[in-house]
């Protein structure tokens, strides 16, 4: 793993990747070559599979110490999945992954508890409106709307003004307009880091997405473009507010970049670091031989010692805010 500015080669030497990862990666390859395409299919029925446990993933498990709240929105209010430790030095925003279109915030119950435990944080994790039902902005509106209720809200509902942001996937990308959106819009940036894992940050497809077609190990050229083509407009892809790639990043808050080296996203993260620290950011690049996209969600050695670094950097950002 890389925790530098600069870019180990080595990493991505295929030696580099450990016995089990490449077992794992098998495994699930032969999974999803004996299941259909997930852009053959209509969103309700992949939500509804993932429901039952029908997915790589596994059965969803939910936890009786999250809870579910409601907070108001620009259409509505706005679910959200809240765990609050014994002890709350700080407060994690976290929004979820699944491409803009698929996933629910209680379906990371597991992930948000660890991390809440760990780090000693409230953990607040955004139910936005998914796509294609609600198109862009739907799901940016919701996530800013719960950023600026945490925002003039924190202390006083979970006792601390300590604030991170983090997501994975289209999650990360949102976080990372979140932020865009409380600069700009709010004049507020005191978000004291971000943990951003294999997001999206350029919708048009950077050349890892664009060549890295139909090898199915999570994600794939076409999966892609189908959740884009559902999010927005293909027009809009350059629009900052949905590819924050293209967006002026200055004045962001210090971020952890974590992606795999058999991730077809792995180009936006090397991008998107890069720019950060080019606008005067602090950013931090993990790179894992091996790992596929959403790695860390299964049990796997690699999995465990990215979570532990994503935990190592939310206990430093609170402790730096």
């Amino acid at each position: 793993m890389s925790e530098t500015s600069c870019v180990d080669w080595k990493l991505f030497d295929p030696q580099a990747i450990d016995p089990e990862t490449a077992a794992f990666n098998r495994k699930i390859e032969e999974e999803l070559a004996a299941a259909p395409f997930l852009y053959t299919l209509e969103p309700q029925v992949i939500r509804d599979a993932r429901e039952a446990g029908q997915s790589i993933f596994g059965p969803i498990k939910r936890s009786d110490e999250a809870r579910t709240r409601r907070v108001p929105g620009p259409a509505g209010e706005i679910p959200i999945r809240v765990f609050i430790p014994e002890q709350v030095r700080g407060i994690y925003l976290h929004i979820h992954g699944g491409g803009f279109v698929l996933n629910r915030a209680d379906h990371y119950d597991e992930a948000i508890l660890r991390v809440g435990k760990a780090c000693q944080v409230a953990v607040v994790s955004v139910d936005y409106r998914l796509a294609p039902e609600n198109r862009y902005p739907a799901a940016p509106d919701d996530c800013e709307a719960v950023a600026v209720w945490l925002a003039a809200h924190g202390g006083s509902e979970f006792g601390s003004e300590q604030l991170m942001i983090g997501g994975e996937s289209a999650g990360a990308t949102l976080a990372a307009v979140t932020l865009l959106r409380l600069r700009d819009r709010h004049h507020f940036t005191k978000f004291g880091g971000a943990v951003l894992n294999y997001g999206i940050y350029d919708l048009t497809l950077t050349p890892s997405s664009r060549r890295w077609g139909e090898r199915n190990l999570v994600l794939t050229t076409k999966l892609l473009e189908w959740f884009h083509k559902n999010y927005a407009p293909a027009e809009k892809y350059t629009d900052p507010d949905i590819s924050p790639l293209y967006a002026d990043l200055s004045g962001l808050p210090p971020a952890l970049f974590t992606i795999g080296t058999l991730d077809p996203l792995l180009d936006d993260s090397l991008f998107m670091h890069m720019r950060w620290r080019a606008a005067g950011n602090a950013s931090e690049l993990a790179i894992y031989p091996g790992g596929i996209h959403a790695f860390n969600a299964f049990p796997i050695a690699i999995a465990d010692r990215a979570n532990r670094r994503m935990e190592e950097f939310i206990v430093k950002a609170v402790s730096r805010s």
